[in-house]
């Protein structure tokens, strides 16, 4: 089990910028890729990046692709989302999330830990 805590979320305006932090903490050594999903009012819960902890690999969402960096720091646990130029559909909560098996994956029951969320209002 992986417990994950998000922070950084906030008001900012369109075309602002915003990091999202993930601390992880417990078995750190069984996760093999770590994930950013957002979930907006009356939404599925969407993935919108991810990242393969041993060599940094990342996959985006089409949606965020270019807008959107996601990163990690191996030695704190650390897993970050840089978000420039936002939009208001970026309006979310978004979670943290740990996968432990083999591979990158884009669907939240492919990930296995969760965190809490923290929110993100993008106003026009």
């Amino acid at each position: 089990q992986v417990q994950l805590v998000e922070s950084g979320g906030g008001l900012v305006q369109a075309g602002g910028s915003l990091r999202l932090s993930c601390a992880a903490s417990g078995r750190t050594f069984s996760s093999y890729a770590m994930g950013w999903f957002r979930q907006a009012p009356g939404k599925e819960r969407e993935f919108v990046a991810a990242i393969k902890w041993s060599d940094g690999n990342t996959y985006y969402a089409d949606s965020v692709k270019g807008r959107f960096t996601i990163s990690r720091d191996v030695a704190k646990n650390t897993v970050y989302l840089q978000m420039n130029s936002l939009k208001p559909e970026d309006t979310a909560v978004y979670y943290c999330a740990a996968r432990r098996r083999l591979g990158i994956a884009v669907v939240s029951t492919d990930y296995d830990d969760w965190g809490q969320g923290t929110q993100v209002t993008v106003s026009s």
